[in-house]
């Protein structure tokens, strides 16, 4: 914790501007960034995944994701964080608490049966959303099955200094034992 404590002083002396908690979040746009040849399986299994994804790093409504996400079957393949459901909302309870404004905004979205792929933006000021300079720019895959988000992975690209050294701080920690692949 101290580590994301010292990313954040870092980040706020960094940064001329005021933090804005109340700023909108981005939304995933479905309707622009489906792509016709999705079956309805994969139409279904993008929707379970954008849902989860709105509410989890956009909205921060962990309680949310709790009762309609959690399930003893997801497995997580991003070494830095715990296992589960519960594992992901813990670390990212305190990562939006020193974090306030950040946020996820997709880019492109590809399905292939039950996987679902997001390319995104992440960003922890509101003013740095849209300059693809600033934040991480993020690979995610999570595999559905009957229904259900049950498997995730993800590629992190840090885009500034203030990323790559909250990347370098944060990144050795392992806490689960799944491999990445």
């Amino acid at each position: 914790m101290w580590k994301l404590a010292l990313i954040a002083v870092f980040l706020v002396a960094c940064s001329n501007e005021p933090i804005n908690t109340a700023a909108p979040k981005p939304v995933i746009n479905f309707s622009a960034l489906q792509k016709g040849n999705w079956s309805t399986q994969e139409q279904a299994n993008v929707k379970l995944v954008a849902g989860f994804v709105q509410n989890v790093m956009n909205n921060h409504d962990f309680e949310q994701v709790l009762a309609q996400y959690n399930n003893d079957a997801y497995v997580q393949h991003n070494r830095n964080l715990p296992d589960g459901i519960e594992g992901l909302v813990g670390f990212l309870e305190e990562f939006v608490q020193d974090f306030p404004e950040y946020s996820y905004d997709v880019k492109h979205i590809h399905a292939d049966g039950d996987f679902v792929t997001f390319h995104s933006h992440a960003t922890l000021k509101q003013a740095d959303r849209g300059n693809d300079q600033k934040g991480m720019n993020i690979i995610d895959t999570w595999r559905i099955e009957d229904g259900k988000i049950v498997e995730h992975w993800d590629a992190i690209q840090a885009l500034d200094t203030g990323m790559r050294l909250f990347s370098l701080f944060n990144g050795g920690k392992i806490r689960n034992d799944n491999g990445v692949f």
